[in-house]
C-alpha cells in the first residue's frame, strides 16, 4: 500500500528518491520521508502530508549530499499520519535505518519483549518494533545485517517489503517481500542498484530489474551480483532479471491535467493493445495461450469463480455475464476479502479467475493461494507483467493496459472487460455454443471498440456542462439492467472514490424495493439506457423517477429519441453489441465524476484514505 524507494551508487541519491516518491505516491500520500548516508552520518527528514511536504521541509532542514538513501510515501496502518509515525525509522541505537510496506501482525508481543530488554519507542509503529527486532538479533547472534534481518523475519507474522541500511556498513543495502511488492534495478555494470515497490522510479535509469518473489531477501553491494536467500531456510536463488516493458512517456501526465483524464483518453489505445495478437478477425480466430494450453480445464469446469475487489469486481460481474451468455458455463463473482475468510467449497472442478489490476491485491492473492490449496486451476488477469497475481496462478493473460497512475481505475476496467469477453468467446466455440454468424459479428464489433471509445470521448465538453449542475448534490443514484447493472456499480464507485458525493448503484427493476423512496426533484439519478437490453423496461423506470420530480442524466445509443423526451440530460454512445455495451457505457460516468471532482476542487488522482494497490489486509 505504501511506496518504497531507494539508490546506492554513484549519483546525489536525493533527486533520484525524491523523484520517485513522486512516481509512487499513488500508493500512499498519508505521509512522506526520506534518509541520506553522507559518508559520516545519516540525515533523516519527514513529515505528514505529501511529498510537496517533503520537498518543502528537506530544503530548509537537511543536507541532500550523499550517495546512498531510502524513502518512503505512506498509507497509514499503525499509527495515525503524523511525523513521528513517518517513515523512515531509525533502531533505538541510531545504526539502522528502515522503511516498511505492510503489517506486522505480531508487533505488540515483539514491543513487549523488546521493551523488556530496555528498548523504548517513539511512535506507535510496527515498522519501528521491526528495525529494534532487527538490531537485537544483530547484537544478540553478532551477525551481519543480511542474517540479521533473515532472523528477525523469522519472528514476525505478517506481511512486508523492506529495505534497511546499516550506518557501519554504508556499502549495501538489504531488502525483502512477503505478500507486498519490491523490485531492484541493476544499473550498468553493477555500479549503482535502485529499490522501489514498482519499476516506475528507475525506468530512465535502467532497463534492468528483479522482481523478488515471497519470502526472499536480497542482499544489494555496490560491484556486485544481487544475492538472494529464501528468507525462511538461508538457500540460495537465482536472480531472475527481466528486461522492463515500460517507458517513460507511459508515467507521465503527457499534458493532461490529471492522470486520471490521460487514462480515461488512453482507453482507445489501451483495448486495442489488449486484443492485438489475440484477436484475429479475419481468420475467424483468438489466440490466448493461457487459455488454449489450458482448455479441458475450461471446457471440463463445473463452474467458474471470479475473485475480485473494487473495479475488478465489477468487471467480473460483467463477466458473468458474458461467460454465461457466449459459453454457457456457471459463473460466481466474490468478494476476495469475503471469499477467502468463509470457507468456500472449491473442487478441483472449478477454474478460478482472479482479477486485479496491480496484481499485487492481498485478498485477491489469498484467495489464489487458497484455491491452489483447494485444488482448483487458478487464471490470472492482471496488468502488471511479473507481480504476484501473475506468478502464483497457473496460467493468465495480461490486459496490456500500460501503467495506471490514477487511484480511480478507468483503463484497467475496460481493459479487464475486453480479455474476458476475448476468453468467453474463445471458450464458445471451443464448446459450439454460439453460430458461427454470431462469433464473426462479435469478433468484428470487439475489434470497433477502440473506434467506437474515441467517438464516445468527444462528448466530454458536453458531459461537463452537466457536471455543473451537480457539483454540489449531496446523494446520488446510478441505474442499469443486464450487463450494464455492473456499469452502475462502477459509475458510483467513481463518483464516491474521488468527489466524495454519496453514490449507490442498483439493479434498475430493484429501484422500486426501497430506492424509490430517496427520489425528489434534489435526487440525480443516471440511468444507463442504451438500445440493446431491456430498453423498455428501462424506459418505465425513467418515467417512475420523473413522476417523483427525480433528475435524470440517461446514457442512450446514438440517435434516441423516446428516451430525449423525458431525460434532463442525454449523453448519447455509439451502438455496439449488448455484450460490449459497458465498454462504452462507462466512458461518459468516467468523465462525469472527473469533472464533478475537478470542480469540488477534490485530489483527482489522489483522493483522500485511498491508495492504487490495496497489499494489505
Amino acid at each position: 500500500m505504501c511506496g518504497i524507494t531507494g539508490y546506492i551508487g554513484y549519483r546525489d541519491a536525493y533527486p533520484i528518491i525524491i523523484n520517485g516518491l513522486q512516481r509512487l505516491e499513488y500508493r500512499g500520500y498519508d505521509s512522506a520521508g526520506i534518509v541520506l548516508y553522507d559518508g559520516k552520518d545519516i540525515v533523516l527528514s519527514k513529515t505528514k502530508g505529501k511529498v510537496s511536504d517533503l520537498l518543502e521541509r528537506t530544503a530548509s532542514e537537511i543536507s541532500t549530499k550523499g550517495n546512498l538513501g531510502i524513502g518512503h510515501t505512506r498509507w497509514a496502518t499503525h499509527g495515525v499520519p503524523n511525523d513521528v509515525n513517518s517513515h523512515p525509522h531509525t533502531s533505538a541505537s541510531g545504526e539502522l535505518v528502515i522503511v516498511h510496506n505492510g503489517i506486522i501482525e505480531n508487533y505488540d508481543t515483539i514491543k513487549k519483549e523488546l521493551t523488556n530488554r530496555g528498548y523504548s519507542f517513539k511512535s506507535d509503529t510496527d515498522t519501528e518494533v521491526l528495525v529494534n527486532l532487527i538490531e537485537e538479533v544483530k547484537k544478540q547472534y553478532k551477525v551481519k545485517l543480511g542474517k540479521a534481518v533473515q532472523i528477525a523475519l523469522n519472528q514476525v507474522i505478517g506481511a512486508y517489503a523492506i529495505a534497511v541500511f546499516d550506518k557501519s556498513k554504508p556499502d549495501e543495502i538489504v531488502v525483502a517481500r512477503l505478500g507486498s511488492p519490491i523490485a531492484i534495478g541493476i544499473g550498468k555494470d553493477k555500479k549503482e542498484f535502485f529499490v522501489a515497490s514498482d519499476a516506475s522510479p528507475f525506468i530512465e535509469y535502467t532497463k534492468d530489474a528483479i522482481y523478488l518473489e515471497d519470502e526472499e531477501m536480497a542482499i544489494i553491494k555496490v560491484g556486485k551480483d544481487v544475492e538472494i536467500r529464501k528468507i525462511h531456510d538461508d538457500s540460495l536463488v537465482d536472480a531472475d532479471v527481466q528486461e522492463l516493458q515500460m517507458n517513460l512517456e507511459q508515467i507521465e501526465k503527457s499534458g493532461y491535467d490529471h492522470f486520471m483524464l490521460k487514462e480515461i483518453y488512453e482507453q482507445p489505445r489501451a483495448i486495442t493493445d489488449t486484443y492485438r495478437g489475440r484477436l484475429l478477425r479475419n481468420e475467424g480466430l483468438i489466440k490466448m495461450a493461457g487459455v488454449e494450453d489450458n482448455m479441458k480445464k475450461f471446457l471440463n469446469a463445473d463452474r467458474i469463480i471470479i475473485v475480485a475487489c473494487g473495479t475488478s469486481w465489477h468487471a467480473g460481474l460483467v463477466a458473468e455475464y458474458i461467460f454465461e451468455e457466449f459459453a454457457r458455463i456457471p459463473v460466481e463473482v466474490e468478494y476476495a476479502s469475503e471469499f477467502r475468510y468463509r470457507n468456500p467449497i472449491i473442487t478441483e472442478k472449478d477454474v478460478l479467475i482472479a482479477i486485479s489490476q496491480s496484481g499485487e491485491t492481498a485478498d485477491t492473492l489469498a484467495a489464489v493461494k487458497l484455491a491452489k490449496e483447494k485444488g482448483a486451476f487458478v487464471f490470472g488477469v492482471c496488468n502488471v507483467v511479473g507481480s504476484s497475481i501473475a506468478r502464483e496462478t497457473h496460467a493468465g493473460a495480461y490486459t496490456h493496459a500500460g501503467p495506471e497512475i490514477g487511484v480511480a481505475s478507468t483503463k484497467a476496467f475496460t481493459t479487464q472487460i475486453t480479455v474476458l469477453s476475448l476468453m468467453a468467446l474463445r471458450l464458445s466455440r471451443a464448446k459450439g455454443t454460439m453460430s458461427s454468424s454470431d462469433y464473426r459479428l462479435h469478433l468484428q464489433e470487439l475489434e470497433l471498440i477502440p473506434e467506437k471509445v474515441e467517438r464516445a470521448l468527444k462528448i466530454d465538453e458536453h458531459v461537463k456542462e452537466i457536471a455543473k449542475e451537480y457539483l454540489l448534490s449531496t446523494n446520488c443514484l446510478y441505474l442499469g439492467r443486464g450487463y450494464n447493472f455492473p456499469v452502475a456499480l462502477e459509475g458510483a464507485l467513481k463518483l464516491k472514490e474521488i468527489s466524495y458525493i454519496h453514490a449507490e448503484g442498483y439493479p434498475a427493476a430493484e429501484m422500486k424495493h426501497g430506492p424509490i423512496a430517496l427520489i425528489d426533484d434534489r435526487m440525480p439519478v443516471i440511468v444507463i439506457a442504451t438500445s440493446m437490453g431491456h430498453y423498455e423496461k428501462v424506459v418505465s423506470n425513467i418515467q417512475e423517477i420523473k413522476s417523483r420530480k427525480g433528475k435524470i442524466i440517461a446514457v442512450v445509443t446514438e440517435g434516441d429519441v423516446q428516451v430525449k423526451e423525458i431525460a434532463d440530460h442525454v449523453i448519447e454512445i455509439p451502438e455496439t453489441e449488448e455484450a460490449f455495451t459497458p465498454l462504452l457505457t462507462t466512458i461518459p460516468l468516467q468523465l462525469l465524476s472527473y469533472h464533478i471532482a475537478v470542480m469540488r476542487n477534490c485530489n483527482v488522482d489522489q483522493p483522500r484514505n485511498l491508495a492504487k494497490s490495496v497489499t494489505v489486509e
